[in-house]
């Protein structure tokens, strides 16, 4: 490997991907420039320029929330006359989060979601950084009245070069995104077509800006859930679905670095932080 600049810190991480290799190498440690070699190109981005596509979360009844629940809660903790924040006389603030990951903001789950055995995100997902692309989709109207996304829009968005990770964003997308009360309101969701078709292509990460990739009120059949995991015929433990994120307007559809992290939780999914880079 080579060492630019006389930068004395090198790092390779090789087969992040089972198809596609993916190296880094560390160009100039202060401003974090790296190389990306993906397939049979080269790549250059900016650590130091993340663009974070999760939604901030927050307690409020103007935080984003779906699957009817509560507004997320984040209290002191109190114990007797004690209250564990410093505005109450306390030396910290120690406070005490409730909330839901599937209906409080940006979050990763795994198919344990749908399964009787059990599978934790922390199992799961044990690789982190993939080559990503951005698409962005204006849903069809289907005759009643649904907004979906569907298998053709998908594939002409995306164009040839199926990469790991595949990023939808869906039009319009305005701000309301970050506060929005999803429930009652029938999002728009994937079409199983669409859902199996990424599975074909090898799509591991599937990220999207609604809460669901299925209907609101379907009857259980998660559909797309299952098609897109192989569930229950082959389960595919290594792909994961993130829900409601948010991709501003100024990131352009495209090929990007993606980091995907998330919360240790040893449960079916756990808040997560989804950062991408630009690549160049």
């Amino acid at each position: 490997m080579k060492i630019y600049n006389n930068c004395q810190y090198s790092i390779c991480v090789s087969k992040l991907s089972r198809i596609y290799s993916i190296k880094i190498q560390f160009l100039y440690l202060a401003s974090m420039k790296i190389l990306l070699e993906h397939a049979t190109k080269t790549y250059k981005a900016d650590l130091s320029k993340p663009l974070d596509i999760s939604i901030p979360m927050f307690a409020s009844e103007k935080s984003v929330r779906a699957w009817y629940v509560d507004p997320l809660r984040i209290e002191p903790v109190v114990m007797g006359n004690w209250v564990a924040a410093v505005n109450s006389g306390a030396s910290v603030n120690f406070n005490n989060i409730f909330f839901n990951p599937h209906g409080h903001g940006t979050h990763t789950e795994c198919y344990g979601h749908i399964s009787k055995e059990v599978l934790s995100i922390n199992q799961a997902l044990k690789q982190f950084a993939f080559t990503a692309k951005v698409c962005t989709i204006v849903p069809e109207i289907i005759e009643n009245g649904d907004g979906v996304i569907q298998l053709e829009s998908l594939k002409e968005s995306l164009g040839i070069e199926i990469p790991k990770a595949v990023i939808i964003r869906t039009s319009p997308n305005d701000i309301e995104k970050l506060i929005k009360n999803y429930s009652n309101t029938n999002p728009t969701y994937l079409d199983v077509k669409a859902a199996i078709w990424l599975r074909e292509q090898g799509v591991e990460q599937l990220l999207i800006d609604t809460p669901s990739v299925d209907r609101e009120e379907d009857g259980g059949a998660l559909l797309s859930h299952k098609a897109f995991w192989n569930y229950p015929e082959n389960p595919r433990a290594n792909a994961c679905i993130t829900e409601l994120i948010f991709v501003p307007n100024a990131i352009k559809d495209g090929l990007y670095l993606l980091h995907l992290s998330f919360a240790s939780f040893e449960n079916d999914a756990a808040p997560s932080k989804p950062v991408l880079y630009a690549l160049e």
